[in-house]
């Protein structure tokens, strides 16, 4: 049998106190180790997970000017760009071009309307006849108010004889010469005769009266007609199509020699003596705007003051066309739909606590912020007030200098504390 190595291995004592030396260095270590590591033990016992900074976009809190405005860019247009309408129906003339420039009131078309003009003709010819029948009228009344006269007069005339021949017949029978029979037939002569003096007197007046009337209802019938042919005068001066300003003529929309109707658009002319510049606003900023806002305009190197002149009422695709206007002279060698810059002011703030405009105001609607503490994020609840382009305005939550998460807080989840690595 072959024999083992048992009796050649012999066990060799060690010394005890090298050990227990070893022993104890290690415990030390072990103890420094875990004071070491507790502040990141503690950061990942609070935290579910790690999110490098290099994902997030962080800025200080301040204390400073907030300046609330809207930069945009804009398009020249013209303040007054009437549209020319055909207000009767007819084959159109133009007699400008477009691009011509054109001064207030000139001709720049016509309206041929045959039919229109007739009927002025007719409706002319129909106040002639009323205007004969109103002056015949007149001479006609005239004749029988001066027969009617002359009626009259003979009977104050007969009541005159009847009177003298009264008296004559009363002195002829005081004196003997007739006898009382012929002093009552004159008496009864008389009265006859003062009966018919009345009678011719009314007859008169009620034919005054019926021939006043009579004539007024003539110069009435022929007022009427010449307000009518004062109408279709206006009406046939309005196919002469004339300027509204003084300007250029913008588009042509219609043809030449078309056939239009009453209520076409015919062409726009455009005063480039008074431009504005329109942009589009978002929705979320229409609501602070408000006509005569301060502004500026820049462009071709130069820069111009501005007004709100105008805001609209519409949201189109979320955003609202606002206008201005130039706070002074309009400037020159510009022109219709150039672009220029345009900035707004809508409100100006001085010493106020302010961040840097960021993801967070959309995220959680502005009511809370991750603040950098101790390498973590921790969620904290915030108060914004005004909103500018770039920057808010911190109301309650956070201190001067702290440094918060603006942007790319979404990886967060939500959590109350999470760790930030480099």
């Amino acid at each position: 049998m072959i024999r083992d190595t048992s009796g050649q291995d012999v066990p060799l004592a060690r010394p005890q106190g090298r050990r227990r030396l070893w022993l104890a260095l290690a415990g030390v270590g072990l103890l420094v180790a875990a004071f070491a590591a507790a502040p990141a033990v503690q950061r990942m016992m609070g935290s579910g997970n790690s999110v490098s900074l290099q994902r997030l976009s962080i800025a200080a809190v301040e204390i400073g000017p907030l300046v609330r405005d809207i930069a945009g860019e804009g398009k020249v247009v013209a303040a007054m760009s009437p549209t020319v309408y055909a207000l009767h129906g007819g084959n159109l003339l133009l007699k400008v071009k477009a691009g011509d420039k054109v001064a207030k009131d000139q001709v720049l078309g016509v309206i041929d309307s045959p039919d229109l003009r007739a009927r002025l003709a007719q409706e002319q010819s129909n106040a002639d006849a009323l205007r004969t029948e109103a002056l015949r009228a007149e001479v006609d009344g005239r004749e029988q108010r001066a027969a009617l006269r002359s009626s009259y007069e003979n009977a104050a005339i007969d009541l005159q004889t009847a009177r003298n021949d009264l008296e004559r017949q009363t002195k002829a029978y005081e004196a003997g010469a007739v006898a009382g029979m012929q002093v009552e037939k004159a008496r009864d002569a008389l009265e006859k005769a003062r009966i018919t003096a009345a009678h011719a007197k009314d007859g008169l007046g009620l034919k005054d009266d019926s021939l006043k009337f009579e004539l007024q209802a003539k110069q009435q019938a022929l007022q009427r007609q010449q307000l009518l042919v004062k109408d279709l005068q206006r009406q046939v001066a309005e196919l002469e199509l004339r300027s509204p300003v003084d300007g250029q003529v913008g588009q042509l929309l219609v043809a030449e020699r078309a056939n239009v109707n009453a209520g076409t658009g015919l062409l726009t002319v455009v005063d480039l003596s008074a431009l504005e510049v329109q942009m589009q606003v978002p929705e979320s900023f229409a609501r602070d705007l408000a006509i005569g806002m301060p502004g500026e305009i820049a462009g071709n190197g130069r820069q111009w003051k501005g007004l709100v002149s105008s805001v609209s009422p519409e949201v189109v695709n979320n955003e609202v066309a606002a206008r201005l206007r130039f706070d002074g002279a309009t400037p020159d060698q510009l022109r219709q739909n150039q672009r220029l810059s345009v900035r707004v002011l809508l409100d100006r703030r001085e010493k106020v606590l302010t961040l840097a405009r960021g993801s967070f105001v959309e995220d959680g609607g502005g009511r809370f912020a991750y603040v950098v503490q101790d390498g973590q994020a921790v969620k904290r609840p915030i108060r914004l007030g005004a909103q500018s382009l770039s920057r808010v305005e911190v109301l309650e939550g956070l201190r001067p200098g702290e440094q918060v998460v603006v942007s790319g807080a979404q990886a967060f989840a939500g959590a109350e504390r999470v760790t930030l690595s480099p």
